[in-house]
């Protein structure tokens, strides 16, 4: 069978090399540079300790308070937007008790499939990308957020996910090569990290060596279809016959998806990352800074913090307010470790696809036989990459799935 994906990202890649692996042709098509999207520069964290969805009790109140400054690490960028306005109703309706709960355990098997199959690649020779299993620390200097945390890390053990709660001295301990200037944090310690440029570049590579076509500065125009089916991919440079297409197309997910008659609520929630090169002392673990909503990841010897939230659809253009957000924060937590603003261009953005209530898009969609949806991971979709690529192969060749996957059909809103 000869698969068309749209998308060059990690999910996208993800979905060729199980597509490859499972006995299937595969072509793959992205608009820009394949080694310049969403998951060339992210964080690199491999986190199963992220269970509870983004659509959460207080999440709009706290993002309201966000948004009065410019600095802060989460921002809606005003507009008069159909799609924005739906988006937000969808996500206020999921912002319960109830829809964390049930969310929790469909977030957490996912997550944990997709770290078992980072271990099985990191083993098996295909891919190299400086795979490391240290844990990772959520980080606080507040009453509040100490409190927050715990009842975090009680929701994370009840769930099956082990979660430490640490006294300044003891994360300081655990980070021998530099000061941290915290009052405690949690230590998830099934958490992982790796190179995110190293891992899409090994990707690339093997995929291309194995023999499928990756279509990089290919904007996708349109697609040929007959009665229920979709028979070509179009794009300037041609059309490329198919018998089943893919679309994992991040943040442009949507407008792909309306080419299709399906209707997706989605927002590219950007974000922002700069690294420093050849530090002498330099972190271990990684860290996610609460109260600033940044993060630190160690790469050898760099050190690359990530963070923001904007939701300002698909724009691209660089916020350096939201970069300051980010520098101002580091310092308040690692005093050592020196931070000047970036310059504009070296400062990578990428978009998240955030899908209202949280969970991805996985599954086949109702508008064409042979049409599989794989988006919407918003900050998860490193983390998350494996475990869809194999779910979208196995629902491509009609084979058992590795897990349920009804909570994340594309069509819940219709």
């Amino acid at each position: 069978m000869h698969v068309g994906i749209v998308g060059g990202g990690i999910i996208g890649l993800c979905s060729a090399y199980y597509l490859h692996k499972a006995g299937h042709r595969v072509t793959l098509f992205d608009q820009s540079p394949i080694a310049d999207g969403c998951s060339f520069g992210n964080a690199g964290m491999i986190v199963p300790s992220h269970i509870v969805p983004l659509a959460q009790p207080g999440m709009i109140a706290k993002g309201m308070r966000w948004m009065l400054k410019s600095t802060s690490p989460f921002y809606v960028k005003p507009r008069l937007n159909a799609d924005l306005m739906r988006w937000g109703w969808l996500f206020y309706r999921h912002a319960t008790p109830e829809h964390v709960n049930r969310s929790i355990p469909v977030l957490r098997d996912l997550s944990l499939l997709s770290k078992t199959l980072y271990q099985d690649l990191a083993a098996n020779g295909d891919l190299t990308f400086e795979w490391q299993e240290r844990g990772l620390f959520m980080l606080y200097k507040t009453a509040g957020a100490e409190h927050e945390m715990a009842e975090e890390a009680d929701v994370a053990n009840r769930a099956g996910i082990e979660a430490r709660i640490l006294s300044g001295q003891q994360v300081q301990d655990m980070e021998p090569a530099t000061r941290v200037d915290v009052r405690g944090g949690i230590l998830y310690p099934g958490d992982a990290h790796l190179n995110p440029n190293e891992l899409i570049l090994s990707l690339v590579t093997y995929l291309r060596k194995e023999g499928v076509t990756i279509l990089d500065n290919h904007t996708v125009t349109g697609f040929g279809k007959t009665g229920a089916r979709i028979t070509s991919v179009q794009s300037a440079q041609g059309n490329t016959a198919i018998d089943t297409l893919v679309v994992a197309s991040g943040a442009w997910s949507a407008d792909i998806s309306r080419q299709l008659g399906l209707t997706l609520s989605l927002q590219g929630g950007k974000g922002y990352s700069f690294m420093l090169r050849n530090l002498t002392s330099n972190v271990r673990i990684p860290a996610i800074m609460l109260e600033a909503r940044a993060t630190a990841t160690p790469m050898g010897r760099d050190l690359r913090f990530a963070g923001t939230l904007e939701v300002a659809g698909t724009d691209m253009s660089v916020n350096m307010n939201r970069v300051r957000g980010i520098v101002q924060s580091i310092n308040n937590y690692y005093p050592e470790i020196p931070v000047d603003m970036p310059v504009v261009d070296k400062v990578w953005r990428g978009l998240r696809p955030c899908s209202p209530d949280g969970l991805p898009y996985i599954g086949r969609a109702t508008t064409y036989d042979n049409l599989v949806v794989a988006t919407g991971h918003g900050m998860m979709g490193l983390s998350l990459g494996p475990a869809t690529g194999k779910l979208v192969s196995e629902l491509v060749s009609d084979s058992v799935s590795s897990l349920a996957i009804d909570a994340f059909r594309p069509g819940r809103f219709a």
